[in-house]
């Protein structure tokens, strides 16, 4: 069920632990139209069975340009459906440590690795790939299906030492999800259409944004504590209850005066946009909420954040087509975004979760897919 990232097509098929591959793309790396020709050539004659082809091609394309990210992992792709693993694992790794932002070559690796059977190695990647990407749903995935087969093996080791041990009905669940040979590699026909791999991310935003409306419900409280003390005087009974509605609505009304409508929300994803492109590090991270889920520590997260964005010499980051949905609280923007960094361009659909805070809106969780 192991699922390689492929450009456009799908290339082969680990049976135990693959059940389908197309499920996500590479990021679409921006280029210019002699760029586009060329790979849309080698995916051409990949998808057409003729890897070898291919690969010359990409070679001849890396001769001149040798550092492009998206050539390169068209040459791991080709090197693949070669059956040359060995090849296509230095392949991926190097792009690992040239574009280590990029978790789709994690992902093919940790494919290369389960197809050897070092499931040790394989699981070290995919965390790799959900560490740079944490919405990555293909590497969630991927991992779960890799914890099932140490599970398999760890069973199988303790039925080998203790025969009455309870573990057989564990064995035989896990041997259910993959009957098959774990040395099947089946060759896969192209997908012209990669499925749409963000899809899987629209359950984990009820994930989320379950700790938000604790949050943000500390807010509303506020209005009743006031109402509260508005009735205090209790000397004329009849007459105080008219009065006491009035004051509750003003409350009620407040939060939608300001800040609540979609340009207020595409406002504030506007300008954490600007802030990542002037490299202003401490508006970037105050675009984010304190509870941001980004895979590790804030600490962490931050110390990471910093030592990307300042080892750049230069960053752009533009939106495009950017919808916002709002729901009291909560709102949902979900945009084009192309990031050119350097030498790296890449673009990519992205959504943003944000939530209504005393500062404004400030992002509670992000995802990016093609």
């Amino acid at each position: 069920m192991l699922q390689p990232t492929s450009s456009s097509s799908s290339i082969a098929s680990f049976k135990p632990l693959i059940k389908r591959l197309a499920a996500a793309a590479l990021l679409s790396l921006s280029f210019g139209a002699a760029m586009a020709d060329e790979v849309a050539e080698v995916q051409r004659l990949m998808s057409s069975g003729r890897a070898t082809e291919a690969l010359q091609r990409a070679d001849q394309y890396l001769a001149g340009k040798p550092r492009d990210p998206m050539m390169r992992f068209l040459r791991g792709l080709s090197l693949s459906q070669l059956g040359r693993n060995a090849e296509a694992i230095t392949t991926f790794t190097k792009i690992t440590e040239d574009y280590p932002e990029l978790p789709e070559p994690f992902n093919n690796l940790a494919v290369l690795y389960a197809q050897q059977g070092q499931y040790d190695k394989a699981r070290t990647a995919l965390e790799m790939a959900i560490r740079t990407n944490p919405s990555y749903a293909t590497a969630y995935e991927n991992l779960g299906d890799v914890y099932a087969k140490l599970a398999s093996q760890a069973y199988s080791k303790a039925l080998q030492i203790d025969t009455r041990s309870a573990v057989a009905p564990k064995l035989a669940m896990i041997r259910d999800l993959f009957p098959k040979d774990k040395n099947s590699i089946t060759a896969v026909a192209a997908a012209t259409t990669p499925p749409p791999a963000p899809a899987p991310a629209a359950p984990a935003p009820a994930a989320t944004p379950a700790p938000v409306p604790a949050a943000t419900k500390t807010a509303p409280p506020a209005p009743p504590t006031t109402v509260a003390t508005a009735p205090a005087p209790k000397a004329p009974p009849a007459a105080t209850p008219t009065p006491a509605p009035k004051p509750e609505t003003k409350p009620e009304a407040k939060p939608a005066a300001s800040g609540d409508s979609p340009g207020d929300v595409e406002s504030a994803v506007q300008a954490w946009a600007q802030a990542w492109s002037r490299k202003d590090v401490d508006a970037y991270l105050s675009s984010y909420a304190r509870d941001f889920d980004g895979g590790k520590t804030r600490k962490a997260w931050e110390q990471e954040r910093r030592a990307r964005i300042a080892g750049k010499r230069s960053i752009s980051v533009k939106l495009s087509g950017v919808q916002v949905r709002v729901n009291g609280d909560k709102a949902t923007a979900s945009f084009h975004q192309d990031y050119k960094a350097d030498s790296l361009s890449v673009s990519s659909a992205k959504t943003l979760e944000l939530v209504k805070t005393a500062n404004g809106w400030v992002i509670v969780k992000e995802s990016t897919g093609s």
